[in-house]
């Protein structure tokens, strides 16, 4: 039986590149990114201007000047960006205790135990990031986590979408089965040869049929597909990792790709680990793939330095294990263990 919650997902639009927006107001209507300068660097996001160009996040910088020869590329500013996210999340207080940062831009907020409609409380929440930041953001409404993250790129930017309980199953009937976490180019594409396009056409394929096309996978997606996600949102809890990863909209099919995205990776790390953990010894680092099969490995070694060349030989490990394009990378460390650790919000990565 589904567990009854109000789930908020807020997500800013295009974060990084709307602060530099904010920041450079003779920038206004121009198309920016940010990201390494250099030919061989990788975009870490864009605003709206350049995605009409096509370009997008995690595009090298070469490409994305041909696509837009007049790309305004601006660096990296981490701390910048922080700021920004702890106002928000200052923001998100004032309506609940549970929220749960998926990344500095977006989160989960649980407000069942609110009398007040969560579509309300959603649109309180964008007008003081707006009023108070300057930033928009927008905004997903749903009984679970799940529905709440896909409703909040329903209405992109600046809007948001209410998905109540009695809409849920004729919501999941005409979503497409890509919409879903987890679904990339090549499992949609098995499920296109499937004849699904949508979580509706999956639900006539039992969990016997799915686990023997996709694996583990497949027995998420028949949960999955009919909107069910029973994940609770969660607040505090003690931190015994730290990490990040990025799922690529293109699988990457080269080592030499896997290693120029690990180092922008390398470099959000270091910034994590010196604004919120630099009192924590690490034990180990680690780097984690995804395959275009969904098959996953991780590889790690015990080291007490993130050091780049340290991942750089991780990753090659990882990357031998399968012949397969990469849709996920990942990066990290294990903190070595404490009697008493202190206890903090989720890391947004």
């Amino acid at each position: 039986m589904q567990t009854s919650r109000r789930i908020i997902h807020i997500d800013m639009d295009c974060f990084y590149a709307a602060v530099e927006m904010r920041e450079h107001p003779a920038l206004a209507g121009m198309p920016i990114a940010v990201g390494g300068s250099t030919g061989r660097g990788v975009l870490t996001t864009c605003n709206y201007p350049a995605r009409e160009y096509g370009v997008r996040s995690a595009m090298p910088v070469f490409k994305a000047k041909q696509l837009c020869p007049k790309l305004v590329i601006l660096p990296v500013r981490f701390e910048l960006y922080r700021k920004a996210s702890r106002d928000i999340r200052e923001i998100f207080q004032r309506y609940t205790e549970l929220v749960e940062p998926l990344s500095l831009d977006e989160a989960y907020l649980d407000v069942t135990h609110h009398k007040r409609r969560g579509a309300e409380i959603a649109e309180e929440i964008r007008a003081a990031i707006r009023d108070e930041t300057g930033l928009t953001a927008s905004a997903g409404i749903a009984p679970n986590k799940l529905i709440a993250k896909v409703a909040s790129d329903w209405n992109k930017p600046d809007g948001q979408c209410v998905i109540s309980p009695s809409r849920v199953a004729a919501f999941m009937q005409i979503l497409p089965v890509r919409r879903i976490w987890g679904v990339g180019p090549k499992s949609a594409a098995r499920l296109a040869e499937m004849g699904v396009e949508t979580c509706g056409q999956l639900q006539n394929y039992d969990q016997t049929t799915l686990a023997s096309e996709f694996g583990s996978f497949g027995l998420e997606l028949y949960q999955l597909c009919r909107g069910v996600d029973e994940r609770p949102v969660q607040a505090n809890r003690i931190r015994k990792s730290l990490s990040n990863e990025h799922t690529f909209s293109k699988n990457i099919e080269t080592l030499e790709d896997c290693e120029h995205a690990l180092r922008r990776q390398h470099s959000e790390i270091l910034e994590d680990l010196r604004s919120s953990a630099a009192d924590r010894q690490i034990a180990k680092i680690l780097v984690k793939l995804k395959f275009s099969d969904f098959r996953r490995t991780t590889a790690e070694m015990t080291s007490r330095q993130p050091e780049l060349d340290s991942y750089l030989k991780l990753l090659k490990e990882a990357w031998g294990r399968s012949g397969e394009p990469v849709r996920l990378l990942g990066m990290g460390v294990r903190f070595a263990e404490t009697k008493s650790g202190p206890e903090q919000l989720e890391l947004a990565l």
